[in-house]
């Protein structure tokens, strides 16, 4: 599961992803400096992972992790190639998530391909893009299925129907993913069709020092434009974070968030508001061998949890010991947990929680 990085050129894309996995991605002050995406594995900050290691005093602890994307930046006729067009839509398609970064800061001495700083604009020109590059892939749908619906074909039938009501959106200006599915039929048809627009997005507003804590009138505009898109908007000072990254000590670290007004840095909370963007969620594993996360979608069974450790697990599946994370820091031991009658024993059709801890059997 991978979120991609976008936005326009020289927004500070490439010094957010080194912010978030440190592997130093090339950042300039010119356009198309990033041409081959970059690929980072960022560990999900995790409080409750701390915990367990206190409470277990485990040999290793192992976070859980999500995969970031740094993808070049696009311009105006991307979806007809400009630019780096063709590459940039490309490796979006290949990405679950959207992480779109605005420019919201003033400041001479970084050029914007637009001469001057407007992230409402910004937004409708990566989106006009996206929404043609859909409008493209939609309307050759179309043309096959209208010519099944012709001969009886009642699954083609609905489709047109489906890819109409896209189409529609597309040229209103509107992504994919304000079409709302009817049915699960629907659900399913869509992501067929693999739109790049129906893809989560959460807005990060490249902000200046000076709004770190509490943002500033490009943000405002920036909500106020995505209010109906059911997109998570969240602001963050790009260039500050790498600054703080560079710092050798936690110590030194935090000193310089308190004098921001900050209580962690940005990078931790567009990390973890990522991770819930890809409908992922952890639960645990705790012993003295290793504490660990892992990664599950929400709405996984125990079984499919079970598999994500290994595919003998869910395929020989008996049942799982569940304790609720809480349960756990409150008895501070699975020892004491199994005598207060907390440790539960769950089946195939438990849906995991998120934090349960867990212990699976299974016979293969």
């Amino acid at each position: 599961m991978k979120a991609g990085i976008v936005g326009l050129p020289n927004v500070g894309k490439s010094t957010l992803f080194n912010c978030l996995s440190n592997a130093k991605a090339q950042s300039a002050n010119f356009p198309f400096c990033t041409i081959e995406p970059n690929v980072g594995v960022v560990n999900v900050p995790d409080p409750r992972l701390e915990k367990l290691e206190q409470l277990v005093n485990p040999e290793r602890v192992q976070p859980a992790t999500v995969d970031i994307v740094d993808i070049a930046g696009l311009v105006k006729g991307a979806s007809k190639g400009e630019g780096l067009g063709n590459q940039f839509l490309g490796n979006i398609r290949e990405c679950n998530a959207i992480i779109h970064v605005l420019r919201c800061f003033d400041n001479d001495n970084i050029v914007h391909v637009d001469g001057n700083v407007n992230p409402i604009r910004d937004k409708e020109t990566i989106d006009i893009e996206l929404q043609l590059k859909d409008l493209e892939t939609v309307e050759k749908r179309l043309e096959k299925s209208k010519k099944a619906a012709k001969v009886g074909s009642k699954e083609a039938q609905a489709e047109v129907a489906l890819l109409d009501r896209i189409k529609d959106a597309l040229l209103q200006a509107k992504s994919a993913r304000t079409v709302v599915p009817q049915s699960a039929d629907e659900i399913a048809l869509i992501e067929s069709f693999q739109l790049i627009t129906t893809k989560p997005v959460l807005y990060v507003c490249n902000v200046d020092e000076g709004a770190a804590a509490t943002g500033n009138a490009y943000v405002e505009q920036v909500r106020e434009l995505v209010k109906d898109e059911n997109a998570e908007v969240m602001f963050l000072a790009v260039g500050t974070e790498a600054d703080i990254t560079e710092l050798e000590t936690y110590e030194e670290r935090q000193m310089f968030l308190e004098d921001l007004g900050l209580k962690e840095p940005g990078a931790s909370v567009l990390i973890r508001s990522a991770y819930k963007l890809l409908n992922l969620q952890t639960y645990f594993t705790a012993g003295v061998k290793e504490v660990r996360a892992w990664t599950i979608n929400i709405g996984d069974t125990a079984p499919q949890a079970a598999g994500v450790i290994h595919t003998d697990f869910e395929k020989g599946f008996i049942r799982a010991e569940v304790i609720a994370y809480d349960d756990y820091v409150t008895y501070g031991t699975e020892a004491k947990v199994k005598e207060a009658g907390k440790l539960r024993v769950e089946g195939k059709e438990y849906i995991v929680k998120d934090g349960d801890v867990m212990h699976f059997r299974f016979n293969v």
